[in-house]
């Protein structure tokens, strides 16, 4: 990760995880994070609408940073690029995926969950990881036991998987912790009705959290 963006990510604190069914979806539901103070987004490959997606926030909605999550193969890393991805997460440690990521300069989270997945991903010249999924792993108390070997190496986490209002702030005041993976900020059926209000409701709420525990 750049520099910049690092410290962008630890402004905002929460990152928008989201599955976009209909591209035409994806500029309202952008817009609406942004009216609730959420302005960085992770779009998943878990849908064929993602990167066309990508390619319409990026045009209409330019105060957003938007990057593309659930990335598998070393192609995915070049379509991610290619449609303006900011940056690229995986759910796993594939060294192949970080490779190319790094070679063709998208900065890059990959997925862990245990000291060896972390040792490499050092290895491959990333700092800032995805833990995923941080609740079913054990949370904030088993984060803190497979960072501690890794802390002075300036290796930085974004829970995902579990979290949510009830326990985001717990995770803001972690050392260890650049922002959170925030899937409940948009979830699947909110986008489907086209509830853009209650969208906005849920990303104000979390910007709230942040702005309380990162003044």
């Amino acid at each position: 990760m750049t520099e910049s963006l690092t410290l962008h990510l630890q402004k905002t604190g929460v990152i928008a995880v989201l599955m976009i069914d209909r591209a035409d979806d994806a500029v309202p539901m952008a817009r609406a994070l942004l009216a609730g103070g959420v302005d960085c987004i992770e779009l998943t490959l878990r849908t064929d609408a993602a990167l066309e997606s990508l390619r319409r926030i990026r045009a209409e909605v330019p105060e957003m940073t938007v990057g593309v999550g659930t990335i598998l193969t070393p192609k995915q890393v070049n379509d991610a690029k290619e449609a303006g991805a900011s940056f690229g997460v995986a759910p796993g440690m594939n060294p192949r995926v970080v490779a190319e990521a790094k070679r063709i300069g998208l900065p890059f989270a990959p997925g862990v969950c245990t000291p060896t997945d972390i040792e490499l991903a050092i290895e491959a010249g990333c700092k800032l990881l995805k833990f995923f999924p941080s609740e079913p792993c054990g949370g904030l108390v088993y984060l803190r036991t497979i960072s501690a070997p890794f802390m002075h190496l300036g290796v930085q986490f974004i829970p995902l998987g579990g979290v949510g209002p009830a326990n985001a702030a717990q995770y803001l005041k972690e050392p260890s912790v650049l922002a959170l993976g925030g899937s409940w900020l948009a979830p699947k059926d909110l986008i489907a009705k086209c509830d853009w209000a209650a969208i906005t409701k849920l990303a104000r709420e979390a910007s709230d959290i942040v702005k309380q525990v990162r003044p």
